[in-house]
């Protein structure tokens, strides 16, 4: 078998709820060597009976042994991501969530970039529980820009509308021990070794309910004090791979 020239990753966890219309939204723009990598936190529902059900070689499940003492709930969904991305063996590499839906031509949008950039960034349109439109584009509603200093103060970078090339995984990964989001890290990574392109389109619907706006951390991800010490870790790491 030929290598994959695609490879979407998927951190995965209880995720039965969306996780077969968001495979569906996928499993249709790829090519049969391409390949879904899933890695699962131990979901306790029905999501990995429900990915099994797809019968699709193209998509591979692993398990993850998640560290529930972490203060962050993001870094929980970092170390996930960082197991799926170990084990892609794609040219090109497609981050998705397991509650979001793209658009059915996104594949084709992204790949023709690829001759100029090593990262994709794209719009997307924001939805609710119930696929109602609150934001028609996050670029708009972020503010979104390029740049080490801009996205240091307030990051653009959202891991469901990024894709990039293997050359960045490889410079990206392993992440740092310290508590980083794995979408700003990518996406400093790659503006910082090599470049990086804001697409316009918008080509996912965003889901945002409950679960995936709620924190576990026992300081709020929103509070001054997290705000400087991520972007302290991030500095430090950052000065690091400017080195290696």
């Amino acid at each position: 078998m030929s290598t994959p020239k695609i490879s979407v990753c998927i951190a995965t966890y209880n995720g039965e709820k969306y996780i077969k219309e968001q495979l569906e939204s996928i499993i249709h723009q790829l090519d049969k060597d391409d390949e879904i990598i899933i890695s699962d936190d131990g979901s306790n529902d029905k999501t990995i009976q429900i990915i099994e059900n797809f019968k699709d070689t193209r998509i591979k499940i692993f398990n993850h042994s998640p560290n529930r003492k972490t203060k962050y709930k993001f870094d929980l969904t970092t170390r996930n991501i960082e197991n799926a991305l170990s084990k892609a063996q794609g040219d090109f590499i497609f981050l998705a969530d397991q509650d979001d839906i793209w658009i059915k031509n996104k594949v084709e949008k992204i790949i023709p970039f690829f001759e100029k950039y090593s990262l994709i960034l794209h719009d997307c349109t924001i939805i609710n529980d119930s696929k109602k439109v609150l934001h028609e584009s996050y670029f708009k509603l972020n503010k979104s820009r390029t740049g080490v200093v801009n996205n240091l103060i307030k990051n653009s970078y959202l891991g469901c509308c990024m894709a990039f090339r293997k050359s960045i995984l490889k410079k990206s990964i392993p992440f740092p021990t310290s508590p980083i989001p794995h979408d700003i890290w990518i996406g400093l990574i790659a503006e910082l070794k090599e470049n990086v392109f804001f697409c316009n389109e918008k080509l996912i619907q965003y889901r945002r309910h409950e679960n995936n706006l709620s924190s576990s951390s026992s300081k709020s991800n929103n509070s001054i004090y997290f705000k400087l010490k991520y972007r302290f870790f991030i500095l430090k790491n950052l000065i690091k791979k400017l080195f290696i």
